[in-house]
């Protein structure tokens, strides 16, 4: 009876050493999207100015390489929480500003509607407050959905090009924050 006790007693705090809190967000090790099981990547904090947002990536399978999360084959999710109120307009410029960075000509030429589109989806949503969930999904049947605060908004956006765009913002050769890209691809800081 004590051998079972301490089991579960192992197996609960395995189960818990595996989720990761930062800012006072929990993000689960494993999620399921869709019909894919997915792993936490890495998990980092967004300062500029202060901590702007919590955020974990969730990928098929772990790797602490850049290029290999961009080319993973597969749904996906990045999955932000906000520590500040943020104007849909600041949060769209922002990730809008890091698709361009971290682009050539060509990409964001064949980009440009689907960012305007994102961008127009964003920029109506006013002011998001502290604590709101923002997730960018990709799902290979449907494409980029976003859903803040638990509700989808706008239509998805096709193109698996997109979706990589949007993670070059965290994880391009000019990211948004080079330790937030270190923290995401699982490399102590």
């Amino acid at each position: 009876m004590k051998k079972l006790a301490l089991a579960a007693l192992a197996a609960l705090t395995l189960n818990l050493a595996h989720a990761v809190e930062l800012e006072g967000f929990k993000f689960d090790d494993q999620i399921k999207l869709g019909n894919a099981e997915l792993v936490g990547n890495g998990a980092g904090v967004r300062s500029k100015f202060g901590k702007r947002y919590a955020m974990t990536l969730y990928l098929p399978a772990k790797t602490a390489d850049a290029r290999a999360a961009l080319a993973a084959k597969g749904a996906k999710r990045v999955d932000i929480r906000l520590i500040k109120d943020v104007s849909g307009d600041t949060f769209a410029g922002a990730v809008s500003g890091g698709i361009n960075d971290n682009s050539t000509d060509a990409e964001k030429a064949a980009l440009k509607d689907r960012l305007k589109q994102l961008v127009d989806t964003v920029n109506a949503l006013g002011e998001i407050k502290a604590g709101t969930a923002i997730v960018f999904d990709w799902l290979p049947e449907k494409g980029t959905v976003l859903t803040v605060g638990g509700q989808q908004k706008g239509k998805e956006i096709a193109g698996e090009d997109f979706y990589t765009a949007l993670l070059r913002v965290w994880l391009g050769e000019d990211p948004v924050q080079k330790d937030l890209k270190q923290a995401l691809l699982g490399k102590p800081q």
